[in-house]
């Protein structure tokens, strides 16, 4: 079923909005002309077909003769959370017809904040910078949630409209061109969206029907209805959202937040539900479209097909690799790092992606997470930065910030020369250090209060000193913007170069993104502060070693009888480091001396 105000033309549009227990139901027109036009009620949704309704009216709907709410399903709410919805025709001149996507193992992917990667904090002002993306080898751009949020500024997971894209960033005919142009620069456009809880101001959904359960409580509080008695049409409402921002906007993928506090107990899980949907709809448009998780259950079921037993997604989002990368990088072990406090972990992530496969986690104080190894490794997207990762921070700082010039290197080497699927935070790639901090513009001082009471509670668990910055001051907000033109300048400049050849190596050896991890092998050396990986790709064999020690290290050479021959070292002159001390060519069981915090990739 169908929901929201669907256009159809020629001033004719229809209304459906999902109320069952509601005796009278009217869309309430309140511009151009007021008029009140009452609906007919199919099972438990009402609907209306209505004429002279040209784009660009506003309406509500009013429930039992009485309250006037927009609708839950609004495609656009150009006067905040609060106002009323309008009506939007979706016909777009589309110039992407010989778009075939970029298949998910070539994926080098770029999380952006709309309202913090530019001055203007608008879709349109991206476009021009797509071109700069590419160049670097970025050929998928992650945008965070652009629901409908109140206010003009938000990190997107506090959005009340799930079908609404956010009035402030440009709307709905904006999003469209960006698109369209990032298809034309051969970027795939990855939407993240939010199907486990709804933002605290505008949700008025519940006086639709019972779209929450009290069966579970999420972090955000009540749990959305997936399992429970009318569970069947809360359901369809996120599907129908997953399919219009595929069918409307084009767009390529859908990364979907935190799917462990999507609650649902049912003999088929709602993930598989929307896995099929979305599946029919790819093979229906003739284009791969796919859907990524965010999940820190470590569970391959999500991604397992479903003749399997699984969900049938395909990708998730690693955090132990980011954790096990994060603690060597920083020495960092408070809260949930204090369960990756050995190189070993990293090592085993290379290999295994899960650290914790069934392992007891002392964080948790239990045992997590399940083994990953029937899975390909271009199911697993890894980052070292991400809007989660660096907000968790007191001060956001990003890596840039909290570690020395070589480990940035490194820790770039360590992600994009990874059998997994390379993920960069905005900004990122010419090492940028404006912090990204957590910050709303709600108009409620009770609610005001309870985020930045919320906030001080949430770093007390890391032992974080101070007060956090106001996270509704709008100069928290404009601190985050990029400065775009440090990547212009100095390091900065040499860290995009860096990246950039980087990104050229991974994609210029045949066979980096098979996806077998059959052929990874990976090892430690605690005291030396080691980690190596040795890989089997299209007839060559590849060895990457990374110190992640303040120090020099001299350690034997335990890889095997090849002959390996150097192709880089992030140690060297050109990079700005201090000169590489390793061979050209290693041979036999020879002492290797290298740099500190550096890394290097050999081939056989």
């Amino acid at each position: 079923m169908k929901i929201g105000a669907h256009y159809l033309g020629d001033g004719c549009c229809e209304f459906t909005v999902w109320a069952p227990e509601k005796k009278t139901v009217a869309v309430e027109i309140v511009s151009p002309k007021y008029q009140v036009i009452p609906m007919e009620k199919h099972g438990g949704y009402w609907q209306v077909t209505a004429n002279n309704i040209e784009p660009g009216t506003l309406y509500f709907y009013q429930l039992d003769g009485a309250e006037t709410r927009p609708d839950p399903a609004s495609n656009f709410q150009p006067q905040d959370v609060h106002g009323p919805s309008q009506v939007i025709d979706h016909s777009f001149t589309w110039n992407d017809s010989n778009w075939s996507g970029v298949p998910l193992e070539q994926m080098i992917m770029y999380e952006l904040h709309v309202g913090t990667f530019t001055p203007e904090g608008t879709f349109e002002a991206i476009i021009p910078r797509l071109k700069d993306l590419r160049e670097v080898g970025i050929n998928a751009i992650e945008l965070m949630p652009i629901g409908q949020f109140p206010g003009d500024r938000n990190w997107g997971y506090d959005g009340a409209y799930q079908f609404a894209v956010q009035n402030s960033y440009g709307g709905p005919q904006k999003l469209k061109q960006l698109v369209d142009a990032c298809h034309q620069h051969g970027i795939a456009v990855i939407l993240d969206v939010v199907y486990n809880h709804f933002g605290p101001e505008g949700n008025y959904i519940s006086c639709y029907g019972p779209y929450f359960t009290e069966t579970y409580r999420t972090p955000w509080g009540s749990a959305i209805n997936y399992d429970d008695a009318h569970s069947y049409d809360v359901r369809n409402f996120f599907i129908q959202n997953a399919l219009y921002w595929l069918r409307e906007y084009h767009i390529d993928a859908l990364r979907l937040d935190a799917v462990q506090a999507i609650y649902d107990l049912g003999a088929k899980h709602f993930l598989a539900e929307l896995a099929e949907n979305v599946a029919e709809l790819s093979q229906a448009q003739g284009r791969q479209i796919y859907l990524i998780a965010e999940s820190d259950l470590n569970d391959p079921k999500l991604i397992r097909p479903q003749e399997f037993g699984g969900y049938g997604l395909n990708a998730q989002w690693s955090d132990d690799f980011h954790h096990s990368l994060y603690t060597a990088l920083t020495g960092d072990l408070i809260g949930y790092y204090e369960d990756f406090d050995k190189y070993e972990h990293l090592a085993k992530a290379y290999k295994d992606n899960f650290v914790y496969d069934w392992k007891y986690s002392k964080h948790r104080q239990r045992f997590h997470g399940n083994s990953a190894s029937d899975r390909p490794s271009y199911q697993f997207v890894v980052n070292i930065q991400n809007h989660d990762q660096i907000g968790n921070r007191m001060l956001g700082e990003r890596l840039s910030q909290l570690v020395s010039f070589e480990a940035v290197k490194l820790a770039a080497g360590a992600v994009l020369l990874s059998p997994y699927i390379p993920m960069l935070f905005m900004g990122e790639e010419y090492a940028e250090d404006a912090p990204f901090i957590y910050f709303v513009s709600h108009s409620d001082p009770d609610l005001i209060k309870a985020v930045r009471d919320g906030r001080k509670r949430e770093f007390k668990a890391f032992h974080a000193q101070g007060e956090p910055p106001d996270p509704e001051g709008k100069e928290t907000f404009l601190q985050c913007k990029l400065n775009w033109e440090k990547r212009q300048t100095g390091k900065h400049k040499l860290i995009l170069d860096f990246y950039r050849h980087l990104i050229q190596l991974r994609q210029q050896i045949p066979g980096w993104t098979t996806g077998d991890r059959n052929n990874i092998q990976s090892g430690s050396n605690e005291d030396k502060k080691l980690v190596w990986w040795t890989r089997d790709i299209a007839g060559k064999r590849l060895l990457c070693l990374l110190n992640f020690n303040t120090s020099g290290i001299t350690f034997d050479n335990e890889f095997g009888n090849n002959s390996w021959r150097k192709i880089f070292d992030s140690s060297e002159e050109k990079w700005l480091g201090t000169g590489s001390i390793l061979p050209e060519e290693i041979n036999s069981h020879q002492q290797l001396t290298m740099r500190s915090q550096s890394f290097a990739l050999y081939e056989a």
